[in-house]
């Protein structure tokens, strides 16, 4: 009773030391990070303004002109200016899709959605919904020039449902319908477009912008109509009414698509003269808009429908333009990757700009704050670790002192309910009978060699169980045991189990549950066959076990030891147990337990 006290106090001062230590470490935190934002209110506010807006209008010139290395540089510089947490986050977001633009111009993906996401915690901030449309439109480029279309879908659809004008959300529809497109969802991009395209919706803002996005939508949904066939009047029309839409603007690189739509629909309506014209026109429009990419990619559709003696020099203007383009795009990557390091490099620039002594004494502060709060974890972490440890240890070694000494005491029970009465009986005999008589040596022996079988029996009992490939053979072994002249038993299905597939512990419940049942029909002394089947039924493994006692009634104590000891170890392992309590040729039991 004391001990328990002791105990039970002592885990009460360890638990309230372990609460004051906590309070005192909130306390310590709660202090520092006061003085942490007494510090950070403290600091003299720059303004930025005129700086951002001229270097913001020095990138929008140089992006203008088609100087993107120059633009990049200064949108860099521009957000770098900007503090989105406190001002500027138009200035700061749209510099970040400035520079997405720019990056995925150059195929720059990964550096283009790290930008991104450098925006995406201030599109709320921005006071117009075209910052955030933008981020979330250029998300969804990125993602489907690397292959992502459902990716690329989702970010459209956030766009979609960001935008706030009829002339927007046509333009994401469109989008989205030509990702549809590319997955062969004809019927879906057909579904989006059909409706919108019934009407002329207008760019309040950029007019100029009015008939581009038309063409690019009208072009989309010839592109579906082509997909899915049967539509070759709608298709040709959407194409001539995009055409047509594109002339006046005089734009070569728009006109590279339009080309390419003919090519495509006369590819689907066999027309080989119509196919090979458009295919011609558009590489023609490429070669004039200087668009490498799309001059090789019209070259090779060349090359797949041209007879042999166009092919050669088709081929020779293909691989020359093939390797110029490789040579050009390495030159212009390694340019545009200076370009990037030069930028960053300028970021210590401009937070000089921001007070830079401020700042850096705003850090040291920040880092001693995180050194001391750091020590102080490292501290409770160990004391709690070690602590941890302590207990644990100190519980096993006495939960195994227990199941130690409950083990012996059942073991010793045994020894002496099974082993006492023969033991004083052989000491009896010795005493009264002369062992020099064969007969009365015969008795002796048999007497000795009963309590050495009984010994052995309660040690299998409580020795290790093998559960790997030598388990089953064990398991024979344990139940041939129980095999005498009187008793015969019979064993079926045991090869035909997949023992390696079922849990160790499993196992050992098994053998038990079977050592149990042999024990007791033994122990009955009322039987002369018993029969042990297993199956193996949806995953399952089953046991049927019989034996023709004729002792044992359900009043009987010994049967609901028997019953009550196995359904035990069957309800560890979420097994199922059957007793068959109306049978009238001896004890019928099953149990079902999962593979």
């Amino acid at each position: 009773m004391i001990k328990n006290l002791l105990r039970f106090f002592q885990k009460k001062i360890i638990l309230f030391c372990l609460l004051i230590i906590c309070l005192i470490i909130a306390a310590l935190f709660f202090v520092r990070f006061s003085e942490t934002k007494k510090q950070q209110k403290k600091l003299p506010k720059i303004d930025l303004s005129i700086k951002i807006k001229k270097t913001l209008e020095k990138a929008h010139v140089f992006f203008d002109a088609g100087k993107y290395d120059s633009a990049y540089f200064y949108f860099n510089k521009t957000q770098l200016l900007c503090d989105p947490k406190e001002d500027y986050a138009d200035e700061y977001v749209g510099s970040l899709n400035y520079m997405v633009e720019i990056l995925q111009r150059y195929g720059n993906f990964y550096e283009a959605e790290t930008n991104l996401i450098k925006a995406f915690p201030y599109l709320e901030k921005t006071s117009s919904k075209k910052y955030a449309i933008n981020a979330y439109t250029f998300m969804a480029f990125n993602y489907f020039y690397t292959y992502n279309n459902e990716k690329a879908l989702y970010y459209h659809r956030k766009a979609l449902k960001t935008a706030i004008s009829t002339f927007r959300k046509a333009r994401i529809l469109s989008e989205i319908a030509f990702v549809y497109v590319q997955q062969k969802k004809f019927q879906e991009a057909k579904d989006i477009l059909e409706p919108i395209s019934k009407y002329k919706i207008v760019d309040k803002v950029t007019p100029s912008n009015t008939n581009i996005v038309r063409s690019g939508m009208l072009y989309n949904l010839a592109l579906a109509y082509i997909g899915l066939g049967n539509h070759k009047e709608q298709a040709l029309k959407c194409l001539d009414e995009s055409l047509e839409l594109t002339i006046p603007y005089n734009n070569d690189f728009e006109l590279i698509a339009n080309y390419f739509g003919y090519y495509l629909y006369y590819s689907k309506y066999y027309n080989p003269e119509l196919k090979k014209f458009y295919a011609e026109q558009s590489y023609h429009a490429a070669k004039r808009a200087k668009s490498a990419g799309n001059e090789i990619d019209r070259l090779a559709d060349l090359l797949e429908m041209d007879k042999a003696e166009n092919a050669k020099k088709y081929w020779e203007i293909y691989t020359r333009k093939n390797d110029s383009l490789y040579l050009s795009r390495k030159t212009a990557k390694n340019q545009f990757a200076d370009v990037i390091y030069d930028s960053k490099k300028d970021k210590e620039e401009n937070f000089e700009l921001k007070n830079q002594k401020a700042e850096r004494e705003l850090q040291l502060q920040r880092q001693k704050n995180r050194s001391y709060i750091s020590y102080v974890v490292i501290s409770l972490s160990l004391f709690v670790i070690l602590f941890l440890i302590f207990y644990i240890t100190t519980k096993g070694k006495r939960e195994k002192n227990d199941i130690m000494l409950k083990s012996e005491m059942r073991i010793s029970q045994k020894l002496h309910s099974e082993l006492n009465s023969n033991i004083y009986e052989t000491l009896l005999f010795i005493q009264d009978y002369n062992l020099e008589d064969k007969c009365n040596k015969e008795k002796l022996l048999n007497s000795l060699n009963s309590i050495y079988s009984k010994t052995r029996n309660i040690s299998r009992e409580n020795s290790k169980v093998l559960t790997d490939d030598r388990y089953v053979g064990a398991l024979k072994e344990m139940i041939s045991e129980y095999k005498t002249q009187n008793v015969n038993i019979i064993l079926n299905g045991f090869d035909s189990i997949p023992w390696n597939k079922i849990d160790k512990n499993k196992k050992i419940i098994l053998y038990r549950i079977l050592q149990e049942l042999l024990f007791y029909m033994k122990k009955s002394n009322s039987s002369s066959l018993v029969s042990i089947i297993t199956k193996e039924i949806d995953k399952n493994l089953v046991i049927y076990y019989t034996d023709n006692s004729n002792e044992i009634t359900s009043e009987n104590s010994i049967l609901e030891k028997r019953l009550q000891n196995v359904e035990n170890r069957i309800e560890t392992i979420k097994g199922t147990i059957n007793f068959d309590a109306n049978s009238e040729s001896g004890f019928k039991i099953s149990f079902k337990l999962p593979i």
